[in-house]
């Protein structure tokens, strides 16, 4: 078999790499474009409710009530069991425990899509692996098959110059 037959039943052998599977994607940026008007408006809301912002607001507001339904510097709109800041705060609690929840529940839904990303990439990992071990094992083989044919070919190369009488250096061994 010629060096050029062999050449090319080396190159045939070869695995080829492909990308059979999808790019990787931006989940971030694929949940923020789902979202809807009113589910930007709740996130914001449920960011300012839970931010020092709010509570220091929530706190003026109250003692704001407090003091001028207290100090009577205007007509009292709430006497002093304040019943009516005590339904205000329980109707805003409900509200934003609502908005809360509902930004919560979001948050759920994108760590669900990208702990199913995270598994779609380990996927694409293994596969990458699977792949490269395969191309590393035919690598080993086309070595081995290079180095069997070197050693063949060094086999054969001492037994012509036995033949023709060269020795291990080269140098003729008959007289002439």
């Amino acid at each position: 078999m010629s060096a050029a037959r062999e050449i090319e039943d080396i190159q045939r052998q070869l695995v080829r790499h492909q990308h059979d599977h999808p790019p990787v994607r931006d989940l971030n940026r694929e949940a923020d474009r789902r979202l809807t008007t009113a589910q930007r408006l709740g996130d914001d809301f449920a960011r300012l409710v839970g931010s020092w912002t709010f509570v220091v607001i929530q706190v003026v507001l109250t003692l704001a009530w407090l003091g001028l339904n207290a100090l009577s510097l205007v007509n009292h709109w709430d006497g002093y069991p304040f019943q009516l800041l005590n339904l205000v705060m329980s109707l805003e609690a409900a509200l934003w425990i609502s908005i809360a929840l509902m930004a919560l529940n979001r948050l759920a839904d994108r760590d669900r899509l990208r702990a199913q990303h995270d598994y779609e990439v380990d996927v694409k990992t293994e596969e990458e692996m699977r792949t490269l071990m395969t191309h590393l094992e035919v690598q080993d083989d086309v070595l081995l098959q290079v180095l069997h044919r070197l050693d063949r070919i060094d086999r054969d190369l001492r037994r012509m110059a036995r033949r023709m009488g060269i020795g291990e250096d080269g140098e003729g061994t008959r007289a002439g």
